[in-house]
């Protein structure tokens, strides 16, 4: 058994000892290549040396190229490419949102106005904020006052607050059809009658209910007033209502927000203009709510980079709220509260797919630090229009004085936009994304900011490959594709969650999609409009 062992052990030795030979040769040649390759090889050009010293950005500067494709070889180099390159999706729709419509319609236990509403029960409101931020308010009071089972006064419009617009209910928002629509749900009046014949107005009684009060909240604090006194006015009305309630009265919340509000015939037909005006230069255009004003910056309590200069003139713009105590600017921008600079926003949407040749509108106010703060966002956009630079200033007159109608201009150039991006999480933001998820999950792409705000800060560390890979993968979930969101996370308006939507699914056989279930699609589509 040994003799047998030992022989077999020669034996591959001798065939191993010829191979030798061989791997020393080929071992040699490939030393020798790789030689010959380091020798060969071109050094770094000075502009590839300098790129990798640059500083961090600051807000009012760029650190970055446009327009180079390839990083240098073996160095990692932020070069940011001029084209959008590969994507895995349509970076212009949503998947599968053609499986997905709205449905508000009221079930059939929901029963018509004029059986429960008494006489002489009349619930006023007057709003509080901004046009979207008055939207929510006015949206909330149809569905607090079914709940209450009496008649709504056409809300009250903020005229007071730090927008100072003068503008009325009618002046922004088709009453007549607000009324109408909303017939069969709540009985509206456009003012509180008198009291019988030749008797007085009805002097309502005013009062405030907490943040998200529920129905059983209407319930126990304002119907008893209601009762005694029979006119009421809730003052200072946003975001009053609960998140969940009935299907039903979730529902009304959907009709009013999505069909009752319509605005002005002059405000539409001048919206309509600016989306003509975009979609005559490009097929798709991106709507950009850009929310990077000076007081909002300092209400938020942010810092970008700026130095004492902008803890300067963001401190004393921060003095106007008493009760703003800023201890740590950075730990905003760590949690991801903060809004994304311009130049965060172009890099967020190059990174999707977005190549320069891209047409953006930017719906914005002043923002903080001008030209020089946007000079990196249009560098990387050039195709970048506001309804200033598509419009003249004779068409724009009639609004100029009104914040609130300049602001439902730039909200319906958002909405029939290709794809609505924002860098914030404001109501004209939550709003916007709601609607388009109402209306079939059109693209809305709201940043990752805690994720973002990180790699950022790292980019000029890494290759625009793995910058624009990173990118992809924070923003899953923030895309407005149907089911990011759980029914019932977040505000109601911002996640119009089921039963406010359905979901319609394709049968396995396509001959059971037949002409009878499209037709009834198509139904339900025209009784929503």
């Amino acid at each position: 058994m040994a003799f047998h062992f030992q022989r077999r052990r020669l034996h591959y030795y001798h065939r191993f000892r010829f191979l030798l030979p061989l791997i020393s040769a080929i071992s040699g040649a490939l030393l020798i290549l790789f030689a010959l390759l380091l020798v060969l090889a071109p050094s770094p050009s000075p502009l590839d040396v300098n790129h990798l010293h640059q500083p961090r950005h600051q807000h009012s500067s760029s650190s970055f190229n446009v327009g180079v494709d390839d990083d240098a070889i073996g160095v990692p180099v932020f070069r940011v490419p001029s084209r959008g390159g590969r994507s895995d999706r349509d970076i212009w729709t949503s998947r599968n949102s053609k499986f997905y419509y709205g449905c508000s319609n009221a079930t059939h236990k929901f029963p018509n106005v004029d059986e429960i509403t008494p006489p002489n029960r009349y619930l006023a409101i007057a709003t509080s904020g901004g046009l979207n931020q008055q939207r929510t308010g006015i949206t909330d009071a149809v569905v607090a006052a079914r709940i209450l089972n009496a008649s709504l006064v056409v809300p009250k419009l903020d005229q007071k607050s730090f927008w100072k617009d003068a503008s009325n209910f009618s002046e922004i928002f088709d009453v007549d059809w607000f009324i109408y629509f909303l017939s069969k749900d709540v009985k509206i009046i456009k003012q509180l009658p008198r009291r019988g014949k030749g008797g007085k107005t009805w002097t309502p009684s005013t009062m405030r209910v907490p943040r998200k009060c529920s129905e059983r909240c209407y319930q126990n604090r304002v119907l008893p007033v209601l009762l005694k006194r029979h006119a009421v006015q809730l003052n200072k009305f946003d975001y009053r209502l609960a998140n969940k309630l009935s299907t039903d009265l979730q529902k009304l919340r959907c009709r009013v927000n999505y069909h009752a509000l319509k605005f002005t015939d002059p405000i539409q037909n001048m919206a309509k203009k600016l989306v003509y005006r975009m979609r005559m230069r490009s097929k798709h255009y991106i709507a950009l709510h850009l929310r990077y004003e000076p007081d909002m910056l300092a209400f938020s309590g942010c810092y970008y980079g700026g130095g004492d200069k902008e803890r300067k003139e963001l401190g004393a713009i921060r003095r106007r709220w008493k009760t703003l105590h800023i201890s740590n600017p950075d730990k905003p921008r760590r949690h991801g509260r903060c809004p994304l600079t311009p130049e965060e926003v172009g890099l967020m949407l190059r990174a999707l797919g977005y190549g320069s040749d891209v047409h953006i509108y930017v719906a914005s106010g002043e923002v903080y630090g001008g030209e020089e703060t946007l000079a990196p966002l249009k560098a990387l956009f050039p195709n970048f229009y506001s309804k200033d630079t598509i419009a003249t200033k004779e068409e724009l007159e009639p609004f100029y004085s009104f914040s609130s109608r300049m602001a439902a201009l730039d909200f319906i150039v958002c909405d029939e936009s290709d794809v609505f991006v924002t860098n914030n999480n404001g109501n004209m933001a939550k709003i916007l994304a709601g609607r388009r998820r109402y209306f079939g999950h059109k693209p809305t792409i709201r940043p990752n900011a805690k994720k973002l705000y990180r790699l950022f800060l790292s980019k000029e560390n890494m290759t625009w490959g793995a910058f624009a890979s990173s990118v992809r993968t924070y923003q899953r979930g923030f895309m407005g594709e149907p089911n990011e969101v759980r029914p019932g996370r977040g505000s109601f308006h911002e996640n119009p969650h089921t039963p406010a939507y359905v979901k319609i699914r394709r049968p396995r056989s396509r001959g059971m999609w037949d002409q009878e279930n499209m037709v009834r699609l198509l139904m339900k589509q025209e009784e929503m409009k």
